[in-house]
């Protein structure tokens, strides 16, 4: 209902000479599909991935972040309990 109505391929006559040594192959026959449909499922597949890619980039920095700034406090809070001790 939503995919585009295309029109039909037309196929170009093709003129075969044959000489006395080569040999000729008959051409294959047309299986009736359009390659256009393929190509926009393609690109929808590598926007996905693309978009998957970099929501994963994002959490994968958020992620980083956060164990160094957890890293930063608790060498803050050792420091802060030892010097404490020291008192």
């Amino acid at each position: 209902m939503f995919r585009p109505k295309l029109p039909a391929v037309p196929t170009v006559p093709t003129t075969t000479v044959a000489s006395p040594h080569q040999h000729s192959q008959a051409p294959l026959p047309s299986t009736g599909r359009p390659v256009v449909p393929y190509v926009g499922i393609g690109a929808g597949a590598v926007a996905a991935v693309v978009v998957v890619g970099i929501v994963l980039t994002a959490l994968l920095a958020a992620v980083a972040v956060s164990a160094v700034s957890v890293a930063i406090a608790a060498v803050v809070l050792r420091s802060l309990v030892c010097s404490a001790n020291k008192r």
